[in-house]
Order: C-alpha cells, then structure tokens, then sequence
C-alpha cells in the first residue's frame, strides 16, 4: 500500500482531491486509482482529482480527471481551487499566476485573504439554439463550449427540473456529438434575505458527464449560462448565479457580435482539508 498527501478543496460545493506535483507522477494515477480516491465511502471523496505541477515563473499546470477517472481539459470550480492552492503551496504569486490546461492557458488571481479567485477565460463563440424538443417549462435549449461542451437550458422553474432524468438525457443527447455535454439549467429566483425581502437574481443547476449526476456547483457551466442570457436580452452581464451548494458565482464577460470576450469567473476556492491516503 502506498500513501500520499492530499489536499481537499471546495469550489462552491464542488469537491476536488488535489495533489502537489512535485511529490507524485501522473503514471501513478490510472482511472481506477483516480476513482478510488474519489469515492465518497472508501476513499476521501471528490467530484475529480487535480495534481498540480510548475511549468515556469508564476505559471502552474493543472491536470484534471472526473471522480470516473476520465481525463477532462478543463473545470472552472477546479481552477478557482487550484488558484488558491498554488498560492498557499508557494506555487506561483497570489496576485497573478497562468493555469496551463488542456484547454488552453489562463490568467487567474487570489482575491483578498479570504478563499475567493478570479479566472480570465478566453474568447468564446455564444451560445447557439439546438433543434431539441423543450419540454414543460424549458423556455430554450442552445449549445457553448467554454473549455468543454455544455448545453444550456432556460427553464422557468429549476428547483422541479428532474436533474437526474433529464439531465442525463440532455447529456446524451445526439444532437450535441458523441462526447456528449454537461447540461445546465438556470432560471430566474426570488431569494428570502431574511427580513422579509425577496432577492431577486438567478439559479443554476447542472448535471456533469463524467461524474454522471448532479453536482453542487459548475464554474464553466455557469459562464455558458451568463452568456445564454446576455445574448437573449434576459440579463446584463455582470450576472451572479446561486448554485446548488447556495454559494455564489458571478460572470463578467463582454459581447460582440456572435463572440464573447474579457470573460471572468469569480468564486471561491476554499480549503477544507489536509491528510494522507493510504491506497
């Protein structure tokens, strides 16, 4: 048996077993051992795995597979965490530090001492209408690649979204290509403040390929879903998002024709836990 130290970081409530590169190799690192770590009964639990390796001043490369194991280029609740975590490891400067992904590389920065990050994505093409049926209260469906495919749906209500059923469903679907898509549902919420006033704002719920459920957050998701608005004439951008955990994701981008740019994710990247896994 062997063991390594992880570090546990959470993106608005999504989870990632992290692991500093200079203390292990990716060969050590097959799908199977990638999902065990990952369990959430027999191991430490996770929605993926990152490691994290220097690839030059202020610039880190971030590696990361879904809690299947299966490799992804990309995952913006990761990238906020992995922000935060390169800062504390003594990685790259705080105040500005490059992500090298399999997406591309990414300016991104602490935001105060607390657990908050900022990630500049790159220029994007919107959101494009798909020819899939819409059910009972989805008011449109269209298709964003922001450092992997997700479908975006506009639903009037997304707490009654079957997320399981049809999330997966939309997930599959063939009009997106073989690799499929992660799929987002948001809508418009009214949230108590506490002292009788409603807050009104936007929700977002999506389900994830890969880790093939519902999960509590969704950085990239979330971006496409802002930009789906923005060009619909619903919302301007900024636009903040409660996600499923109840923590906040706010996107700033600027639209030009059929092109998104100066695109921002702001969230948290906080740091849970600290251990060694035996396994």
């Amino acid at each position: 048996m062997s063991s390594v130290v992880f570090h546990k970081l959470s993106g608005s409530g999504n989870d990632f077993v992290m692991l500093d590169g200079r203390t292990t190799r990716h060969d050590l690192w097959p799908a199977e051992r990638i999902a065990a770590i990952c369990d959430r009964r027999d191991g430490i639990g996770a929605d993926g795995l990152v490691i994290l390796d220097p690839a030059g001043p202020d610039a880190v490369r971030m590696t990361y597979w879904n809690s299947d194991g299966s490799p992804a280029p990309m995952c913006g609740n990761a990238a906020l965490c992995s922000t935060r975590l390169s800062a504390a490891l003594e990685l790259a400067d705080p105040a500005g530090m490059t992500l090298v992904t399999g997406a591309g590389s990414f300016p991104t920065r602490c935001v105060g001492e607390g657990d908050q990050a900022e990630l500049h994505l790159p220029d994007t093409d919107v959101p494009v209408a798909l020819p899939i049926p819409l059910e009972g209260g989805e008011l449109a469906i269209g298709l964003a690649t922001v450092g992997v495919p997700h479908l975006v749906c506009h639903v009037e209500d997304v707490a009654t979204v079957d997320i399981p059923s049809r999330g997966r469903e939309l997930r599959f679907h063939p009009a997106i290509g073989p690799g499929g898509a992660n799929a987002n549902f948001f809508g418009r919420t009214s949230r108590s403040t506490g002292t009788g006033d409603l807050e009104p704002g936007w929700t977002i719920r999506t389900y994830e390929r890969g880790i093939e459920a519902e999960t509590l957050a969704c950085g990239t998701g979330t971006v496409a879903s802002a930009l789906a608005l923005a060009v619909a004439g619903h919302a301007e951008l900024p636009i903040r998002f409660r996600t499923t955990s109840g923590y906040l994701l706010s996107v700033s981008a600027r639209i030009v024709g059929s092109r998104a740019t100066d695109i921002w994710l702001a969230g948290q990247g906080r740091r849970v836990a600290q251990g060694v896994w035996f396994g």
